[in-house]
């Protein structure tokens, strides 16, 4: 009995060892049959190391540039093809208007270059007319009206995002900043003008504009209103310009004489006592000692700290 469990156990163990040597040997088969091939055989370039490696890469490229200038000489013809069916486009479409106003007894606009250009300003005077330029326009609330931003030569202030932020636009915009330009451009063109100045009159130039601002309308235009320095003291020069969705256009040319004008300043102040001396000081500075035209008006909020506002405005007084 004993003998038959011993020969029964290992014809067992042999089954099972064949059982496994035939598994490895099918998982050694599939693994080399489903293995991807190696990089030689994947990659259509050679192994750089290989001894053909560099000559193998310089091909490969040349033909990928071939490739990319058959590309680009394809793209050319199919541009030239399209720009050749556009103008086809363009002259068909040109005969039928030509044909349709014709047929409807109008005829060609064959007017003289001079009433195009006499028709071209009435239409742009006509801009300025329905603009706020010379009178005001009439708004349904505060909040329909359009808010001027100033500018130097410099800076742009601009109020579209309140008083929360700083005004001040940095950088001013390409587009913008040449907008701008063009428009002190022009209004030197006209202060320096023989129309405007006599034969000994100094030449205006852009150190001589102070400030200026504008606001665009959007359905009429942009209003410029620039400010320069006069030829006497007190004296400036004010041009308004419009630029009506065209050529910037002027509107009025004017000479202001400040010498006679009070201009008021008004503080609104709660407490900050140091940073109140600190205005004050340079408000005798910059406004009485250089020019004196100036009334100073401090609106104080409250009790507190109210004596010293006063000791320093009787101080400044005095002084």
């Amino acid at each position: 009995m004993m003998m038959v469990r011993r020969g029964l156990l290992a014809w067992i163990s042999r089954v099972v060892v064949l059982l496994v040597l035939l598994c490895c040997a099918i998982s050694v088969l599939y693994m080399l049959a489903c293995t991807p091939k190696g990089d030689e055989e994947q990659l259509a370039l050679p192994r750089a190391n290989s001894p053909t490696g560099k000559e193998g890469y310089q091909a490969v490229l040349q033909e990928w540039e071939e490739q990319h200038r058959n590309y680009v000489s394809s793209l050319k013809r199919q541009i030239a093809q399209l720009k050749e069916e556009l103008q086809e486009r363009s002259e068909q479409l040109r005969n039928g208007q030509y044909q349709a106003s014709d047929a409807a007894g109008l005829g060609l606009d064959r007017s003289p270059p001079e009433k195009t250009q006499a028709d071209l300003l009435a239409f742009l005077h006509s801009q300025v007319d329905k603009a706020e330029v010379n009178a005001g326009v009439k708004l349904a609330t505060e909040y329909a009206a359009v808010p001027f931003d100033s500018f130097t030569l410099q800076k742009v202030y601009q109020l579209e995002t309140g008083l929360t932020r700083h005004p001040e636009e940095k950088p001013v915009r390409k587009d913008k900043r040449d907008e701008l330009v063009e428009a002190i451009e022009s209004a030197l063109e006209t202060l320096n003008s023989p129309a405007e100045n006599s034969p000994n009159h100094r030449p205006y130039t852009a150190s001589d504009f102070i400030e200026g601002i504008y606001r665009t309308e959007r359905d009429k235009g942009t209003l410029y209103e620039l400010t320069f320095k006069g030829d006497h003291k007190h004296e400036f020069k004010r041009l308004i310009l419009f630029r009506p969705f065209g050529p910037i256009m002027k509107v009025k040319n004017e000479k202001l004489n400040m010498a006679n004008t009070l201009i008021n300043v008004i503080v609104p102040l709660a407490k900050r006592v140091d940073k109140f001396r600190q205005f004050m000081q340079n408000f005798r500075e910059m406004c009485i000692e250089q020019d004196g035209r100036v009334h100073l008006t401090v609106v104080y909020f409250g009790k507190e700290e109210i004596n010293e506002v006063k000791g320093i405005l009787e101080n400044t007084s005095k002084s």
